[in-house]
């Protein structure tokens, strides 16, 4: 399993990847600290963010801009 970095970069540091491409709206955004992926919470339509944890396996996530606190999606807590 990869290692989360909390220097990663956004790929798409402007919304969710996933609804700026669907041209849908997002409640809250999610950052993996993989790979960069942002992706929308699962209170949005779309729930990308944990849409990519179930297709990559990366298990870590930050909220998005703020990185005020990391998610474990393996052992759903907060880190």
């Amino acid at each position: 399993m990869k290692q989360a970095n909390a220097s990663v970069k956004p790929k798409t540091p402007k919304g969710c990847e996933e609804c700026l491409e669907e041209g849908t709206r997002w409640v809250q955004l999610r950052m993996c600290l993989v790979c960069g992926h942002v992706g929308c919470c699962d209170s949005s339509v779309g729930k990308h963010a944990t849409k990519h944890f179930h297709d990559t396996g990366h298990p870590v996530m930050t909220s998005f801009p703020s990185k005020a606190w990391n998610w474990c999606y393996v052992h759903e807590d907060y880190m």
